[in-house]
C-alpha cells in the first residue's frame, strides 16, 4: 500500500462504528483467540511420519463422523506413503457418500457491489486498484440479475456477495435478500424461484446479524482467508477494518448467537502453508462446536489463490498450493470435519473438479460470473476489471449437471430442510447419524425432476432420467428397512404432481 488509504468523512465515520470491541473481547480466553500459530506447527512437527496403522485408526474414527483432534489431522497432514493416500481418498469419498450420499448441491454467486473501504494484496476488489470498475446494484438490477439465474439458468440458491462499505451494509443486503426472494419467474413447464439466499459479507454486529436473520438469511459465510497471525497482517494492511484479526476470527460465533443457525468458514490457499490453513480450519470448526452445543461450521471452502486485475501479489505469492496437494488438503478436511458441506468453486478448472469432487465435495457453483450485474447485461468474456478473480469453470448449469449425471450424482436443487427447521443444532446432529442424507434424497428426486422438465437440454435430461431411476429403485429398495412404508407411494405422488407442472412439493 502506498501510503496512508483516503476515505471521504462518511466512509471515516461508518468506519469509526463497525467494529464492536465488547463483541471480540466476550469470546476470547485470558485475552487471546483460540489459533495459536506456534502450537499448530508443533503439532505438524511432533506428528511426522505417522504409524500406517495409526493413521488407519484415525480414518475409522472419521467413519464414525467423529471431528478429529488436532494431533489427528496433524497425523494425516504428514503421511508420506502415496498408497496410504490412496486410502485417504478412499475414505474421504466413502464419508461423503455416508453422509450426504451420492448428492451434490449447485448454486450461484451473485455479487451485488464491488465498493470496498479495504486493501487485500490480493483482491482486486480492494480500494486502491484503479482499474476496477466499480459498481453497486440497485435493487431492481438485483432483480434482474436474480430472474435470469432462476428463470432462465434454473438456480434454487444463491451466494450474494458484497464488498465492505457504508453503500453495501446490513441493511442494503437485507434489501436485497428481500428483493431475491421476491422474485418469481415463468418457466417452460412451472416457475423460477429463488428459494435460499446465503450471504459472504464483511464480519458484522450482532444487531445487524439479528436483522438479517429476520429477513432470511441463509448461510453466512466469513473466510478467515489466512489463519496465520502474521501473513494476515501482511495481506490486509494496518488502518484498514479488515486489519482486525479477531473481529474476522469471531464473526460467526456472533452470527450463532444473533440466530443466525448456519455459518462457513474457509481459507484462501495460497496466503500461507497449505497445512497450517487445514489445521486453522479444524481449530475453528472444534471452537464453534465447543461454545455452541455442537454446532460446527455448516459448510467449509477451499478456494485457490487466483490472477486478479492489477494484483501482482496473486502472481508472487510462494505459497501456491499444487494439484496434488489441493487434492490432499480437500480429503483432510473431509477426514477433519466429517459432517460439514464442502464447497468446490468455479475459481477450480473442469478437470481438478471432476478429480475431487467424489473425495468429499457436496456443493460447486455453475455458470458463474463475478462481475457486478454479469448476468443480465449477458457479456460473454470474462472481463478481468469488472470482476474479483478470474474463473477457472465457466461452463453452463446444463453442462455441468450433465457432466455430474455422468460420474453417478444427482444434483439436488433441494432447500426444503432450512424452511423445515433442520438447521443450526438439529442439522448436526442428523448430519452426524446419517439421517440427513436420507431426508435430502427424497427431496434430491423431486427437486430434480422439477429442474430437468423447466430447464435441462435433451441430452442432460436423457443423463438426468437415468440417474432418477437408479434414485427411485434404491429408494424402493430401502422400505421399509430405511423409509417408513408411507413414504415411497408419498414419494411417487408428490413426483406424478411434478410432471404435471406442480413445483415445490418437499418432505
Amino acid at each position: 500500500m502506498n501510503g496512508q488509504l483516503s476515505y471521504d468523512s462518511s466512509e471515516t465515520n461508518w468506519m469509526k462504528n463497525v467494529i464492536k470491541e465488547d463483541e471480540i473481547t466476550r469470546y476470547m480466553e485470558n485475552g487471546k483467540d483460540f489459533i495459536d500459530d506456534e502450537e499448530i506447527w508443533k503439532k505438524i512437527e511432533r506428528n511426522k511420519a505417522p504409524e500406517p496403522q495409526k493413521v488407519r485408526d484415525i480414518l475409522q474414527k472419521s467413519l464414525a463422523v467423529e471431528t478429529l483432534e488436532p494431533d489427528e489431522t496433524a497425523a494425516l497432514l504428514n503421511v508420506e506413503d502415496e498408497g496410504l493416500w490412496e486410502e485417504m481418498f478412499e475414505t474421504a469419498g466413502e464419508i461423503k457418500r455416508k453422509v450426504y450420499d451420492n448428492r451434490i448441491v449447485t448454486f450461484a454467486p451473485l455479487y451485488c457491489s464491488n465498493l470496498c473501504v479495504n486493501n487485500c494484496l490480493y483482491c482486486a476488489f480492494r480500494r486502491e486498484n484503479s482499474v476496477e470498475k466499480r459498481r453497486r446494484l440497485t435493487l431492481q438490477e438485483v432483480k434482474d440479475e436474480a430472474e435470469v439465474l432462476a428463470g432462465e439458468i434454473g438456480h434454487k440458491r444463491l451466494i450474494a456477495v458484497y464488498g465492505e462499505h457504508p453503500a453495501s451494509d446490513a441493511n442494503y443486503i437485507a434489501d436485497t435478500i428481500r428483493a431475491i426472494y421476491d422474485v418469481k419467474v415463468k418457466t417452460k413447464n412451472g416457475y423460477g424461484q429463488i428459494r435460499r439466499v446465503n450471504v459472504n459479507a464483511s464480519p458484522m454486529s450482532i444487531s445487524d446479524l439479528e436483522m438479517l436473520r429476520d429477513v432470511g438469511i441463509g448461510t453466512y459465510q466469513v473466510f478467515q482467508e489466512t489463519y496465520h497471525h502474521e501473513t494476515y497482517q501482511q495481506v490486509h494492511p494496518a488502518g484498514t477494518l479488515k486489519s482486525n484479526y479477531p473481529w474476522r476470527l469471531y464473526a460467526l460465533h456472533r452470527a450463532l448467537d444473533a440466530g443466525v443457525d448456519d455459518v462457513a468458514i474457509g481459507v484462501l490457499f495460497g496466503l500461507y502453508d497449505w497445512r497450517f490453513e487445514v489445521m486453522g480450519l479444524l481449530f475453528h470448526a472444534r471452537e464453534l462446536e465447543k461454545r455452541f452445543n455442537g454446532i460446527g461450521p455448516h459448510t467449509i471452502s477451499f478456494p485457490r489463490l487466483e490472477p486478479a486485475a492489477n494484483t501482482p501479489f496473486t502472481h508472487e505469492s510462494k505459497y501456491k498450493v499444487s494439484d496434488r496437494d489441493f487434492k490432499r488438503l480437500v480429503s483432510v478436511i473431509r477426514l477433519s470435519v466429517p459432517y460439514t458441506g464442502m464447497i468446490i468453486t468455479a475459481r477450480e478448472r473442469a478437470d481438478i473438479k471432476k478429480d475431487v469432487i467424489p473425495i468429499g465435495c457436496t456443493q460447486t457453483d455453475a455458470s458463474t460470473r463475478i462481475g457486478i450485474g454479469a448476468y443480465s447485461d449477458r457479456y460473454s468474456e470474462q472481463e478481468a476489471e469488472r470482476q474479483q478473480f478470474i474463473l477457472g469453470d465457466t461452463r453452463s448449469l446444463d453442462e455441468i449437471i450433465g457432466e455430474l449425471a455422468g460420474m453417478g450424482h444427482i444434483t439436488s436443487f433441494c432447500t426444503a430442510g432450512y424452511r423445515c427447521g433442520r438447521t443450526g443444532e438439529h442439522i448436526m446432529k442428523l448430519l452426524r447419524c446419517g439421517q440427513e442424507g436420507r431426508f435430502c434424497k427424497l427431496n434430491a428426486v423431486l427437486t430434480f425432476r422439477e429442474w430437468l422438465d423447466d430447464f435441462a437440454s435433451e441430452e442432460t435430461k436423457k443423463a438426468g432420467e437415468k440417474i432418477i431411476k437408479k434414485e427411485l429403485d434404491e429408494i424402493e429398495e430401502q422400505t421399509p428397512s430405511i423409509y417408513q412404508p408411507s413414504i415411497y407411494p408419498k414419494l411417487m405422488e408428490y413426483y406424478k404432481r411434478i410432471e404435471d407442472g406442480e413445483r415445490d412439493l418437499y418432505f
